[in-house]
């Protein structure tokens, strides 16, 4: 079976496909995925950081994923074919940006692969551990 491209649709229906984890609604109503009650995908409102370079207009689409190390950070990040990005404000924190409006350029395999691993990177080593080994992994 063929990957297609992922939707924002998707981010929604993985992260909240995973065990124990909460939906819970931001400031503005931006919606944010939890494990234990540590984000692992977050939903930004506009922010400075991420704007349009030649309007200044700021982003109303950007998702904030987290990674486990700043390996896997670098490796979504320096791929001149990845959509995932980071700003000067998150030098040091391990997650990546992307645009919904750009993340149909990974397919739903990948975004699921990397909704998981971020799950993994905030959820207790037990939590962690029971879902892998009811997986089988």
């Amino acid at each position: 079976m063929r990957d297609r491209p992922a939707r924002v649709s998707d981010v929604h229906e993985i992260a909240s496909a995973m065990p124990h984890t909460t939906r819970v609604e931001g400031p503005k109503g931006n919606a944010i995925y939890q494990v234990g009650g540590k984000s692992f995908v977050f939903f930004r409102t506009p922010q400075p950081d991420a704007a349009d370079p030649d309007t200044g207009q700021r982003h109303p689409d950007v998702i904030m994923i987290w990674v486990e190390s700043e390996m896997d950070k670098l490796s979504l990040i320096q791929d001149p074919g990845s959509p995932f990005f980071t700003t000067e404000r998150f030098d040091g924190h391990l997650s990546v940006l992307v645009r919904g409006s750009e993340i149909g350029r990974i397919g739903r395999a990948e975004l699921t692969e990397l909704i998981q691993d971020a799950w993994l990177s905030r959820a207790s080593k037990r939590r962690g551990e029971r879902w892998l080994a009811d997986r089988g992994d």
